[in-house]
């Protein structure tokens, strides 16, 4: 699969290089002198400053893990990193150690190389999580040793089943300052006991998550792996001021139900960037609360930032946003992503009963190679909670922007299937250029779509858009913004 993907990578730079051949040594030094200076006065900026733009301004972003006054070493608590052993009171007693450290600037966790089984444990404030290499965090498989938690507020009940869900293998509520770094360590949630009893039925209670941080703020999680969650990967629910950087996310890409990468859940101020993510369903899947239980918890999803990642999802998409969005998102940049071999591209999804909006969200420099559909916004993913939703709750769904869009062996590239209660409004296609596997006819399929496309692009739009040349001066206005051309025989 990496020489699959680095060949791709490879082909890929090499079809849409934008660097003209340079006409002697000296101007190669020259320029390789120069961006390694930006690259390093960037880096400086971005990682010491922490200052980056998106969304609606300019954000703080976290800065580099401070150093704590104090650090501790799993073994100091009775810890054993045999994978036999389990760690869970080892993992509970150095955490409260650190608790009491907060007005000192918290503490260090150390966890060495080895396998450290263990049961749910819960973080605390002001504290860093070190994995080493080759440290792995192995959640233990009995269902009898993850605790149970009250339903999500913003979901009514346990997202697969009534009543109490499982918590999640590493937790935290209510958090400021937490960092869950190290030199790649991993965090295993050995979730294949997990998905074979959720085929089976076995479970009478929603699935845990494998890292669920809420009601938080100032969070950084980098330079990790996360492989085979029970259920999502990595939640972020109602949280403020999220980093996640240079991560890897692992399941396999068939019978892992449920594995998302990351999901943030009524989160503001948030960047995900520079990861890896390869699961059974969606790679990053932006919810904020479903139907009546989200509209009335009222936290959008705002102000985030998605940037440089490669990702695959043979189930479901790369980059989603819902369909759990009833109280709104807004205001998202996804930006310089890589799609390959995978079901869908990036997916907007949403029914009647959700309510809610998703506006103001920009996709731009999107590669996608191998991927059976590139673009899709789906308005009839009718999954609801209880009898009790609104059917006539439609959310609003406008000012969505396509900017940069190539790639090859892609089946259908655009689908955008708005309905006359939810229509699509403000849709912007610019500079897109798409291979396509099927010489079919209506391969850029709309209905219920209002927008423009600036410039020419490949393949031919659909007639529901207005076409503009590339000074955005108007070319010719669409006669029938609702006509439907919609298609899923291919």
């Amino acid at each position: 699969m990496v020489e699959s993907l680095t060949t791709t990578l490879g082909r890929l730079q090499h079809q849409r290089t934008l660097v003209a051949l340079i006409s002697s040594h000296r101007t190669l030094f020259t320029v390789l002198w120069v961006a390694a200076f930006a690259s390093v006065f960037i880096w400086q900026r971005n990682i010491v400053n922490g200052f980056f733009v998106f969304g609606r301004g300019v954000t703080q972003g976290n800065p580099l893990p401070r150093l704590r006054p104090v650090v501790f070493n799993l073994t100091d608590f009775g810890g054993v990193g045999d994978g036999v052993t389990i760690n869970t009171e080892a993992f509970e007693r150095a955490i409260s150690a650190i608790s009491k450290l907060g007005k000192r600037g918290g503490a260090q966790l150390n966890v060495p190389p080895g396998r450290w089984l263990t049961a749910p444990f819960n973080l605390t404030s002001h504290m860093t999580l070190f994995l080493a290499e080759n440290a792995v965090i192995l959640g233990i498989q009995d269902e009898k040793y993850w605790p149970l938690m009250p339903p999500l507020p913003s979901y009514g009940y346990g997202r697969e089943h009534p009543g109490p869900r499982y918590g999640s293998l590493i937790h935290g509520q209510n958090l400021k300052d937490v960092v869950i770094t190290g030199h790649n360590g991993t965090i295993n949630g050995q979730g294949q006991t997990w998905w074979k009893k959720y085929r089976q039925k076995l479970l009478n209670h929603t699935r845990g998550p494998l890292v669920q941080i809420m009601w938080s703020s100032d969070i950084l999680i980098t330079n990790i792996t996360l492989r085979d969650s029970p259920f999502w990967t990595l939640h972020p629910y109602d949280c403020k001021n999220v980093t996640i950087r240079n991560v890897t996310i692992l399941a396999p890409i068939f019978e892992a139900p449920n594995t998302d990468g990351i999901d943030p859940d009524s989160c503001e101020d948030m960047v995900i960037e520079d990861c890896y993510i390869s699961v059974g369903d969606d790679g990053i899947a932006i919810k904020s609360g479903w139907d009546q239980y989200g509209i009335a918890y009222g936290r959008p999803s705002t102000n985030i930032l998605i940037r440089n990642l490669v990702v695959r999802s043979m189930v479901s998409a790369g980059i989603s946003i819902g369909s759990e969005m009833s109280g709104g998102v807004s205001h998202v940049t996804v930006e310089n992503l890589l799609v390959w071999g995978s079901r869908r591209a990036v997916r907007i999804k949403t029914a009647p009963g959700r309510g809610g909006y998703v506006q103001h969200i920009t996709y731009r420099n999107l590669t996608f190679d191998n991927v059976r559909v590139g673009i899709v916004i789906k308005t009839d993913y009718n999954e609801h909670p209880d009898e009790g939703y609104d059917p006539k709750a439609f959310p609003v769904l406008e000012d969505i922007s396509f900017i940069g869009v190539h790639g090859q062996g892609v089946r259908v590239p655009v689908r955008i299937h708005g309905s006359e209660e939810i229509p699509v409004r403000n849709v912007t296609f610019r500079d897109m250029s798409v291979g396509i596997t099927y010489k079919k006819k209506h391969i850029f399929q709309c209905a219920f779509v209002q927008g423009r496309v600036i410039g020419s692009i490949f393949p031919a739009p659909c007639e529901n858009l207005d076409l503009y040349n590339e000074q955005e001066q108007l070319v010719k206005r669409s006669s029938s913004p609702n006509i439907t051309d919609i298609d899923y025989d291919f």
